[in-house]
Formats: C-alpha cells, sequence, structure tokens
C-alpha cells in the first residue's frame, strides 16, 4: 500500500503535469488514502479538472474537494448570460437530445433537470456547460427514463455489465455486480479511483440501467 507521503508527492506531480491545472493554486492534503483538494481555481473547468488529475493517482482512495472558484473580472457573466449561453451550448450538442434539459442558473451555478433516455445523454449535457465562462458549478438534476427498465431483466443487466468489465481492465470476479428494478448495485475492488469510476461508467451503459450504487473499494 502506498504511504501517505507518496500518494501526496504523486498527486502533486500529476496536478503539476496536467496542462488544465495552474498546481500553484492547489494545495493538497493526504490521510488514510483520502485525498483533500484545496486552494482556488480560475473556473469550474479547472476545478474539476484537478480533481480528475487526482483520480488518476494509484493510492489514491477517495477526493475531498474544496477548491474555491475565484473567476477573473474579465470572465465574469450574469446569470443570464451564462444561461442564454448553456441553452445555446446544448442545443448544439447533438449528444444531447433537442429540448429534453432545462437550465436554471443561480450565482453562476448552473442546475440542469430534464428526463434522457441514456446516462452518456446525461454526462454529455453537464460537459458541455462545465467550460462556459462565468460558471462556478454545475448541479446535474437530470432522470434517466424508466421506461428503459423494460428493455432487459435483471439478470441480462448484470451478465452484459460483467463481460462489458471483463473485457476491459477488471480481471474476473473483481466487481461484483447485482442489479433489481434497473439499479444496479457494484462492489468488489479497483485498483485506483479511476478504475472504480470507470465502472460504473460501464454499468451505466447497459441497456435497462436507470440507476447505479457504487460500493467499490480501492486497494
Amino acid at each position: 500500500m502506498n504511504s501517505d507521503h507518496s500518494v501526496k508527492t504523486e498527486v502533486l506531480a500529476e496536478l503539476a503535469w496536467d496542462p488544465m491545472v495552474k498546481e500553484d493554486q492547489i494545495g493538497v492534503t493526504v490521510r488514510d488514502g483520502l485525498v483533500t483538494l484545496m486552494g482556488h481555481a480560475d473556473s469550474y473547468w479547472q476545478k474539476r479538472a484537478a480533481e480528475t488529475a487526482a483520480a488518476r493517482v494509484r493510492g489514491v482512495r477517495a477526493i475531498v474537494e474544496e477548491i474555491e472558484v475565484r473567476l477573473p473580472v474579465h470572465v465574469q457573466r450574469s446569470d443570464e448570460e451564462i444561461a442564454a449561453a448553456a441553452v445555446n451550448r446544448l442545443d448544439w450538442d447533438g449528444a444531447v437530445p433537442t429540448g429534453a434539459v432545462k437550465v436554471q442558473v443561480e450565482d453562476g451555478v448552473i442546475t440542469l433537470k430534464g428526463t434522457v433516455d441514456h446516462q452518456y445523454q446525461r454526462a454529455a449535457a453537464a460537459h458541455a456547460v462545465q467550460p462556459l465562462w462565468g460558471v462556478r458549478g454545475v448541479a446535474d438534476q437530470i432522470l434517466i427514463r424508466e421506461a428503459q427498465r423494460k428493455r432487459a431483466d435483471a439478470q441480462q443487466i448484470s451478465d452484459d455489465i460483467r463481460k462489458a468489465l471483463n473485457r476491459g481492465w477488471f480481471a474476473a470476479d473483481t466487481v461484483h455486480v447485482e442489479t433489481k428494478d434497473g439499479t444496479v448495485t457494484l462492489s468488489g475492488r479497483a485498483a485506483t479511483l479511476r478504475d472504480r469510476t470507470l465502472a460504473v461508467s460501464t454499468a451505466w451503459a447497459a441497456p435497462g440501467t436507470v440507476a447505479v450504487e457504487n460500493h467499490i473499494r480501492i486497494g
């Protein structure tokens, strides 16, 4: 198991390696594999980039993100301007169904609401608005349509997910899959936090998945 000191060293190195992150603005503490990121970022997407970079490091078990978004004056926008830009961005994103996602903005925080058929559509909507100027945060409240559940039974969903995991980075029986009423529960172990996230993405890709509960441990 990596020591907290070595994990901190590697996280700092990964932050410095990522060109999207201004590493001199980010502080790092580590305790029992729990990484806390603090400091500030010039934009919301830079804040997310720091979190993503830390998740790539082996030995990181979880991340507490305490980074404050401090927008430079020249990129600050009103809520009305942000909302208009977000709606336009979603309209031009081919992965987001037209008219399926509604936008609300308050104090620079975008809230996305609506219902879509697939997780990738929900993820695409959030990804589309994160880099917009003036954004301080994104709250994703988009739901997956319940009708998707009828496309496959629970056993079929679980079997399909296991096969997909085994095709990728995961050895057989390292991640356990159970499905009930369209909710997939993942347990077991993953080598890194990034692998854990990959397992969740794999579960969401299965037709019939409407929710994912992630109980995978790191290590």
